[in-house]
């Protein structure tokens, strides 16, 4: 796709008839916020999708914004190529989330919710639809028609509640749940430097409308299977340290003798974190077609998003991740070379510094 013109259309989006594939980015004078609540207003059908492997904020804003769809009076299809993980199918609606690869149908437009591309989504089917991108990572990029990306935002949920707000949705129990969901799970459990006053307004104000912290934090931090913790085990045994930089992993070998899947492997990068004098964590875990998966975490302003970047991945400040062909020896050497050299040259913030004496 285009990426943004100089000059923004004089005009609000006109929607494509159904089926017809739009090419031009479309764009209004007000911002892509209104012309994406524009679209959402004037439209009837719409198809709304994340990143694969979805994760708490990606699940909990699809399901928001599906029940703010529906309140419009208004169809809307949830899509992923991924099933939801354990800790997540509690979320009201969570079963209503279609698995596919494919996209058939028709709509009038396509929600993609923080992704940098549509190859992102492993979804077939998309280029043909109208695209509206709404991110917030660092290493966000405007690929879809209609892009709204806010680095500044703690979670897409709450450009989706700033969404639902401005299209008069009631925010019911259900999309209460949903939204701080994604405030809770994208800040680490308020721990990242994305946690502003705002962050712990927008809490407030879902837990008022009828969100229960408690079990949310249960439900997710606090049920995990026995196979999760054992590849924990494993990939602790393993766990090195070199100065203010940790590293641990598991192969495909080890997620196989602890029946583990992939989604078991979610978290165990913020336990290394969790020590004393490290700054920067990285958990590689190997795939069944030999591709090596990694997570990166960091304290403070330390950034691995731009580390994550160079690899050919993406995310945020104090959480990223990537994904590298070859063993985990290989990527290992790829990895540390760079955040050896990224802690030589960091700065850290006055705040940071005064932690470290």
């Amino acid at each position: 796709m285009s990426s943004l013109p100089q000059k923004a259309e004089s005009c609000p989006p006109a929607l494509p008839p159904q089926g017809e594939v739009v090419r031009a980015p479309v764009f209004s004078a007000s911002g892509p916020f209104a012309a994406i609540l524009d679209v959402l207003k004037h439209g009837e059908r719409f198809l709304v999708c994340s990143h694969v492997r979805p994760d708490g904020d990606s699940l909990g804003s699809m399901l928001a914004l599906g029940m703010v769809i529906q309140q419009m009076g208004k169809h809307a299809d949830l899509v992923s190529a991924n099933r939801i993980p354990l800790q997540y199918r509690h979320l009201p609606g969570s079963d209503s989330i279609r698995t596919a690869s494919h996209i058939q149908g028709a709509y009038d437009a396509a929600v993609i919710l923080e992704c940098d591309s549509i190859k992102r989504t492993h979804l077939q089917g998309l280029s043909d639809l109208f695209l509206v991108n709404v991110d917030h990572h660092l290493t966000g990029r405007p690929f879809a028609h209609l892009n709204w990306i806010d680095y500044e935002a703690a979670s897409v949920g709450e450009m989706v509640y700033r969404l639902a707000q401005a299209a008069g949705a009631r925010i019911t129990p259900e999309i209460a749940e949903c939204l701080y969901t994604t405030v809770l799970t994208d800040t680490g459990g308020f721990c990242y430097g994305n946690v502003r006053a705002s962050t712990f307004a927008m809490a407030r104000e879902m837990v008022e409308a009828g969100a229960d912290p408690t079990a949310i934090a249960h439900a997710i931090y606090f049920s995990s299977p026995i196979s999760k913790l054992l590849l924990l085990g494993t990939a602790l045994r393993r766990l090195k340290r070199e100065g203010r930089v940790a590293w641990l992993w598991v192969t495909h070998q080890d997620m196989q003798r602890t029946c583990s899947t992939e989604e078991d492997c979610e978290g165990i990068v913020n336990v290394a974190l969790s020590m004393a004098q490290v700054d920067a964590v990285v958990f590689l875990s190997e795939l069944s077609d030999g591709r090596v998966r990694m997570s990166l975490r960091s304290k403070g302003d330390f950034d691995v998003a731009a580390i994550a970047q160079r690899l050919g991945g993406g995310g945020h400040q104090n959480a990223a991740g990537c994904t590298l062909q070859g063993a985990i020896p290989q990527a290992l050497k790829e990895v540390l070379t760079e955040l050896r050299g990224a802690i030589a040259e960091w700065n850290p913030g006055p705040a940071h510094r005064s932690r470290l004496k």
